[in-house]
C-alpha cells in the first residue's frame, strides 16, 4: 500500500526537490534537476525502485512534523517507548553539487535507529555499483554516482541490495548524514558542514519570507504557499515547474497520469500577480525574463509548456518498469501535449506581460516587438479550433476559454497602445480583432436558455475555465451572464461543494477513460468569482473549506476526491498553491481583476 499523496513533504534546492513521507522515507527525488531522472523513485513503484529511509528501528509513521517556522526545512518527530528523537531534512541552495542532509538528534532517553538507502538511477531501474572512498559510501553508474557521509561516522552494512546502518542517540547527540550527487567522471565534491549548512539554509529562507508583504487573516496558509512556489523555481534561469513529479494520477487506478516537471505558459500571468502582490518583484522579474527567452521565436511555433532553461523537445514516453502509484499505470515522462495548439496561451502571455508592466518591472527592449508579432498571428488564427486550456486528447473545437484568451491578448495590446502612445501598432486593427472576438464568443459560446456560456461552441458541456471571464475582463462581474455562468458551473460540476474541470459523463471531451477529482485551482477560481460577483461570505465559506484539505505542513496537489477524502493528482501542484495565493488576495481587497 502507498503512502497516502498527503503523507509527503517537500524539501528542495531552488533546482529539484526531494518528497519525504511520515514514516521518513525519501521516495522521490530526481537529480540533479527537476527533470533529471529520479534516483528514488518508490513513489511510482515499490521500495525496489529506491528509496532512503532514516527512522527509530521498528517505527512506522511520525508522532508530528512541521517546517521549522518560515524556511523548507522539515523536522519529523518520532516518541518510542525509550525516548524522543528528531530527523532534520533539507537541502542547502547549492554552490555547484546538490546536497541532501538528515540530522538525527536525540531528545530524550535514547533511541535505536535504523538507516536503509536503496540507490536505484534511471527512475528505478539501475542498481550502482557501491564502494568506500574517503570515508564516503559511493555509489557509480553511468553518468552519475552519489557520495554518502555520517557524521560522526557510523557502521554499515549491505543487504538485499541496500545499504544499512544502526545507532542509537541518546539526548543532546547528534548524527548527521549527507548525501552529494555530481557526475561519476568528476572528483569527489566539495565536503559541507551539515550544522553551518542548516544555519545558512534557515537564514535564507527567513530572508526571503521577510519579504512577504501580505498581512491579512491568513499568513500564514499565503507564505506556505509562496514558499512552496518558490521551491519549484528552478532558480539558474527563473523558471517554475508546475509540481515536481510525475505520473502521480488524477484517478487512482486510472490512466490519467502525466509528467508536470516543466514550466507552463499558463501559469504566468497567475503567478506574476501572486509574486507582485506579495511583494517579490525580483522573482516576478525572473519569471518574466524566463517568458520571454522561452517564447522567442517565430510566434507560431509558441509552445504551451518549455522545459527548466527553455528547452522545446519533451517526448512523452512510458516506463514499464514502475507499476505506477497505486497500479495507475502507464509512468510517463515527457508531455506530448507539448505539441499541442492552444490558443489561449498567447492571451496569457500578452496579459503576463500588461501584468509586469503595470507591476512596475522595467519593459524588456524587445518585448513589444514580440507583443506584436503575436498579435500577427493572432489576427490570422483566432477563428481555429484548438485543443484549449486543458490539453485535451481528443478532437480540436472551438473551446470558448481560448477565444477569451484571444480576446485578452487583443485587449492588452489595445490597452499598452493607448497608455503608451510611443509604442508602433495597429490599433484601429486590434481593436476590431477585440470586438469581432467578443462578438462571436457571446452569439456562439452562450446558452441564453440556460444562461451560461459553455465549453465550446455548440456544445452543452460546461467549462470552470469560464470562471475567469470576469477576472480577465471580459465582461464585468455584475453581468447577468456572468451571474448564470458561476451559478450553472457551481451547479453541474460541483462536488461536495468543489468544482471538476468539466463533465467526464458519456463521451468525455479529453478522449481518455475513467475520470478524476475535483480540480483545486478551480475551485478557487470559484471562490474569486463569488466574490466578484456580490458573494463575498460564500467566497470566504469555499476558502476556508479549501484551506482545510492542505496536509499538515500546508500542501496541496492538483486535485482532490471528495468520496475518498484524499489528495490526487502531482505534488504539490503550483497552480493550486498559486489559486490560495491570489484568492487570499482578492479576498483581503488586492489581486482583484481591472
Amino acid at each position: 500500500m502507498s503512502a497516502l499523496i498527503e503523507d509527503y513533504a517537500l524539501i528542495g534546492d531552488l533546482q529539484t526537490a526531494a518528497l519525504v513521507g511520515r514514516d521518513g522515507s525519501i521516495d522521490w527525488l530526481c537529480l540533479p534537476r527537476f527533470d533529471s531522472a529520479a534516483c528514488f523513485a518508490a513513489l511510482l513503484g515499490d521500495k525496489e525502485n529506491g528509496h532512503w529511509r532514516l527512522a527509530p528501528d521498528g517505527a512506522g509513521a511520525c508522532t508530528r512534523r512541521s517546517y521549522l517556522k518560515d524556511s523548507l526545512v522539515l523536522e519529523t518527530v518520532w516518541e518510542t517507548e525509550t525516548g524522543t528523537v528528531k530527523v532534520t531534512d533539507f537541502m542547502p541552495q547549492r554552490d555547484t553539487a546538490p546536497d541532501l542532509v538528515r540530522i538525527v538528534e536525540g531528545v530524550s532517553g535514547s533511541v535505536d535507529m535504523l538507516g536503509v538507502l536503496r540507490l536505484r538511477f534511471d527512475y528505478g531501474s539501475v542498481v550502482p555499483w557501491m564502494r568506500r572512498c574517503d570515508g564516503h559510501h559511493v555509489a557509480v553508474a553511468g553518468p552519475d554516482s552519489i557520495w554518502l557521509r555520517g557524521e560522526p561516522p557510523v557502521r554499515t552494512y549491505g543487504k538485499g541490495l541496500s545499504t544499512r546502518c544502526e545507532f542509537t542517540v541518546a539526548e543532546g547527540e547528534r548524527v548527521a548524514f549527507v548525501m552529494t550527487w555530481h557526475p561519476s567522471h568528476e572528483p569527489r565534491p566539495a565536503l559541507i558542514d551539515p550544522a553551518e549548512s542548516l544555519r545558512h539554509s534557515l537564514e535564507d529562507w527567513r530572508a526571503w519570507a521577510a519579504r512577504c508583504t501580505y498581512d491579512g487573516p491568513h499568513r500564514e496558509a499565503v507564505l506556505r504557499s509562496l514558499i512552496t512556489l518558490k521551491a519549484l523555481t528552478y532558480a539558474p534561469t527563473g523558471g517554475i515547474v508546475a509540481a515536481p513529479t510525475t505520473s502521480l494520477p488524477e484517478e487512482l487506478g486510472g490512466v490519467r497520469n502525466w509528467d508536470y516537471r516543466y514550466c507552463w505558459l499558463r501559469d504566468s500571468t497567475l503567478t506574476l500577480g501572486a509574486l507582485l502582490s506579495a511583494g517579490y518583484a525580483d522573482e516576478a522579474c525572473a519569471w518574466r525574463d524566463w517568458l520571454l527567452r522561452a517564447v522567442a521565436g517565430d510566434p507560431a511555433d509558441l509552445q504551451i509548456m518549455y522545459g527548466l532553461a527553455g528547452e522545446r523537445r519533451l517526448p512523452e514516453t512510458e516506463l514499464p518498469w514502475l507499476a505506477g502509484y497505486e497500479r495507475s499505470f502507464p509512468v510517463r515522462v515527457g508531455n506530448g501535449a507539448v505539441g499541442q495548439l492552444q490558443l489561449d496561451v498567447y492571451g496569457e502571455v500578452m496579459d503576463s506581460l500588461h501584468v509586469a508592466r503595470e507591476g512596475g518591472i522595467a519593459a524588456e527592449a524587445h518585448a513589444w516587438n514580440l507583443q506584436r508579432s503575436f498579435m500577427e498571428f493572432i489576427e490570422g488564427h483566432w477563428r481555429e479550433p484548438d485543443e484549449g486550456i486543458w490539453e485535451v486528447r481528443g478532437p480540436r473545437r472551438h473551446f470558448v476559454h481560448s477565444k477569451v484568451m484571444a480576446w485578452v491578448a487583443a485587449d492588452r495590446a489595445v490597452r499598452a497602445l493607448e497608455a503608451h502612445p510611443g509604442l508602433r501598432g495597429d490599433l484601429d486593427g486590434w481593436r476590431a480583432i477585440r470586438d469581432a472576438v467578443h462578438r462571436e464568443v457571446c452569439a456562439h459560446g452562450y446558452d441564453a436558455e440556460r444562461g451560461t456560456f459553455t465549453q465550446s461552441y455548440g456544445s452543452a458541456e460546461l467549462d470552470a475555465a469560464t470562471l475567469l471571464i470576469p477576472r480577465v475582463g471580459f465582461l464585468p462581474p455584475g453581468d447577468p451572464r456572468v451571474v448564470g455562468t458561476v451559478d450553472a458551473v457551481r451547479r453541474e460540476l460541483g462536488h461536495s461543494g468543489l468544482v471538476r474541470r468539466y463533465s467526464l459523463d458519456d463521451k468525455p471531451v479529453d478522449g481518455l477513460p475513467g475520470g478524476e477529482g475535483v480540480f483545486l485551482v478551480c475551485s478557487f477560481w470559484l471562490a474569486d468569482a463569488l466574490h466578484l460577483t456580490g458573494r463575498p461570505e460564500e467566497a470566504r465559506e469555499l476558502f476556508e473549506r479549501l484551506l482545510s484539505l492542505r496536509n499538515d505542513v500546508g500542501l496541496l496537489s492538483e486535485e482532490y476526491d471528495p468520496v475518498a477524502l484524499r489528495q490526487l493528482g502531482n505534488f504539490p501542484q503550483a497552480f493550486s498553491h498559486i489559486g490560495l495565493v491570489g484568492t487570499a488576495l482578492a479576498l483581503g481587497g488586492a489581486g482583484t481583476a481591472d
